[in-house]
């Protein structure tokens, strides 16, 4: 009997999935929850382990090609034969329940010459790319299941025809004029020389990563879809500081890492979201919903080395004390930085903060992490000289710990009197909140 493999659910938001890699191939024997395939979403990249075991007997969607969640990508049998149409139609589907559709079932070719029953079926993503670049897809040959056009496909057609120059003309060139007599000769020296115009200078030409294209798709949308507006505040983080100078050696001694910044200004953040849920909610025009959620779930940006950034996602932030918030984006950071982090963990935020202040930023102006309302950026707090009003109400001048504050937020969503007097609510609760008290 055949067991159909189905593109898992891979998170609750997910609603489709790329082969990255077949572990195992064709006439090979899989034991159950033995790695089976290896598959990138929008969200993370994973091994799929096989539900069931059996032999391989069929790939049915291969290495590149995206499709949608409950699509059928390979069939199992018990002795490895190429199971009959009978076996197909009465087997069990994994991952599929008997009201599901079975047109979503694909199915292998039964002879061996060349097969077009699957030439107009795309992914979402393949449609897209095809639009994006005007191409008509009856021209590119498509090497997936049953002539199907992968997205692999549909680049190849966008470099080839990208790289058709024009050949050179065959008319020689002019020889050069004569230098007139007591002008400068030409410079030898290569740097002189003005390129033509649309000649490439050579390089090196590195194929974009997975990650990296996922994050390009997602700020590009994220552009297009939010009203982007960006105010920020001046922040005196000087009570913070003397707190975190007095608990820093017994704070490190029983947590295990060093008291940061971040976590004072996440409890003053979850303070103001709670005065403005607004900053908390998701708008969706399309659908005429205006979504305020009962919890805060914070996303937390997390640099891969450089390598790339992931949103984690820490639920119920705003019932953590500070040093449950420290360690849960501890937890979240290391995680992401070791690709521990599954699908649901990258996703569910309802706000966003994202700290470039630890590489030396002034001021940014992150992306809002749609549908997030709002996103805040924690950038660089350093010393320098402020006014500080005396108990007799005269001046003087000291040293403190200054720091900006920056808010991008969806115009489409509140105003800005809404995003200035939530910045501000941060700024107070940092400057002003008893941080002995939460520390201890």
């Amino acid at each position: 009997m055949a067991i159909t493999i189905t593109m898992p659910q891979l998170g609750e938001t997910v609603t489709e999935g790329t082969i990255l890699a077949w572990v195992k191939q064709i006439g090979e024997r899989v034991a159950e929850d033995e790695i089976l395939v290896e598959i990138s979403t929008d969200k993370v990249d994973t091994e799929v382990p096989s539900p069931s075991g059996g032999v391989l007997s069929e790939i049915l969607i291969g290495a590149g090609e995206t499709v949608a969640v409950g699509t059928a990508i390979a069939v199992l049998t018990e002795t490895g034969e190429v199971p009959t149409d009978s076996e197909e139609e009465s087997g069990p589907v994994a991952g599929i329940d008997s009201d599901s559709d079975p047109s979503s079932v694909v199915r292998r070719p039964s002879s061996l010459s060349e097969d077009t029953s699957q030439r107009g079926v795309m992914s979402p993503v393949v449609r897209k790319l095809a639009g994006e670049h005007s191409v008509d897809v009856a021209m590119v040959r498509g090497s997936g299941q049953g002539g199907r056009v992968t997205r692999k496909d549909v680049e190849a057609f966008i470099a080839s025809r990208g790289s058709a120059a024009p050949a050179a003309s065959a008319t020689p060139a002019p020889p050069a004029a004569p230098t007139p007599s007591g002008a400068p000769a030409a410079s030898a020296d290569p740097a002189a020389v003005v390129r033509p115009a649309g000649e490439s200078v050579s390089g090196d030409v590195a194929e974009v990563s997975r990650i990296r294209a996922r994050i390009a798709q997602n700020m590009t949308h994220a552009k297009k879809t939010a009203a982007h507006v960006w105010t920020s505040v001046e922040v005196d983080f000087e009570r913070v500081e003397r707190v975190r100078l007095r608990h820093r050696e017994s704070f490190k001694a029983s947590e295990g890492f060093s008291l940061t910044y971040l976590p004072f200004i996440v409890r003053a953040t979850m303070d103001a979201l709670g005065a403005f849920p607004v900053v908390n909610s998701a708008l969706d025009l399309e659908a005429g919903t205006h979504t305020f959620p009962r919890a805060v779930h914070l996303g937390v940006a997390v640099d891969l080395d450089q390598h790339g950034l992931v949103v984690a996602t820490i639920r119920d932030a705003d019932a953590m004390t500070l040093k449950a918030v420290s360690r849960s984006v501890r937890s979240v950071g290391s995680k992401a930085r070791s690709g521990e982090l599954g699908p649901d963990d990258l996703a569910g935020s309802t706000f966003t903060i994202t700290n470039p202040g630890p590489y030396g930023s002034h001021m940014s102006v992150p992306i809002i992490n749609v549908p997030n309302a709002a996103i805040l950026s924690t950038d660089t707090i350093k010393k320098r000289p402020v006014v500080v009003e005396m108990d007799d109400g005269s001046d003087s001048i000291a040293i403190h710990h200054i720091g900006y504050l920056g808010l991008s937020w969806d115009h489409r969503v509140f105003d800005g009197s809404t995003a200035v007097m939530f910045l501000n609510r941060i700024k107070d609760n940092l400057e002003t909140w008893d941080w002995e008290q939460e520390v201890s």
